[in-house]
């Protein structure tokens, strides 16, 4: 992020460890509000407890509202609804938006409320510990699944798009200019609009995975962004079957 981005729209140096794709997010957020010239003095940020939460407060020179574990859409619901004319953003992780959060979620989906979500996915609870979450790949190792996590994880575009959001994405930060463009398109569309952001966390998911997923040591940030890479593909390549099990990003419309 550039100084003058920094000294325009943030308050102090971000606490992300080194690698951690949450500081990419925050540098491809704050591109995309400039570009589109977003107006913080009328934006309420909001979010709950963990990595992601971070990103908004302390961080950014608007009025953030920091809330109770997992209940980051409800707070938002209640903001936007007192005052519809405000811009209201959530800004959280997976454990927090769609694990603990999820039903908030769904239902915010369901109203279809005009608020923004965008859940940093690094797929387990990275500040608390390194748990299991909601995303957690089957197989994968996290602190409270040592042996491999058992269960099937959600797919959050698969669950917002069947809650009836009208707007749903889905960007990694290996691939910063499409997530600036998808996070322009995302706070521009007048309705509920939620975004899945394919995140990385070296620090807990990376080292508890090193060997399964085949991350390199010395260099295992870049590993883990070469790997997110090769698992994505736009979903318009991607045909019904998708053999090779790739994530499809890019964004979905519901039909009118």
């Amino acid at each position: 992020m550039g100084r003058v981005l920094r000294e325009k729209y943030t308050r102090q140096p971000t606490p992300f460890c080194p690698g951690c794709g949450h500081g990419i997010f925050l540098n491809a957020f704050l591109h995309a509000v400039d570009e589109l010239g977003l107006d913080f003095d009328k934006t309420v940020f909001v979010s709950g407890i963990g990595c992601g939460a971070w990103v908004p407060s302390p961080h950014f020179q608007a009025d953030t509202l920091h809330v109770t574990h997992g209940r980051a859409v409800a707070f938002a619901t209640g903001v936007k609804t007192a005052n519809p004319d405000l811009n209201v953003i959530v800004i959280g992780g997976d454990g927090d938006i769609a694990t603990i959060g999820g039903n908030h979620l769904i239902h915010a989906a369901r109203r279809n409320l005009p608020l923004k979500v965008f859940c940093l996915n690094n797929f387990l609870y990275g500040m608390t510990g390194g748990q299991v979450s909601a995303t957690t790949p089957q197989g994968d190792i996290t602190s409270t699944t040592r042996q491999g996590n058992p269960e099937r994880p959600f797919d959050l575009v698969d669950l917002a798009r069947g809650a009836g959001a009208p707007y749903v994405a889905r960007f990694p930060v290996s691939q910063p200019r499409k997530l600036k463009r998808g996070i322009i398109n995302a706070l521009s569309f007048d309705q509920f609009a939620f975004m899945d952001v394919l995140s990385l966390c070296p620090t807990q998911y990376g080292r508890a995975n090193r060997a399964k997923r085949g991350y390199e040591g010395p260099s295992m940030i870049w590993s883990m962004l070469e790997h997110q890479k090769g698992t994505v593909a736009p979903r318009e390549k991607l045909d019904s079957e998708n053999p090779e099990g790739k994530i499809p990003i890019g964004e979905w419309y519901a039909e009118s």
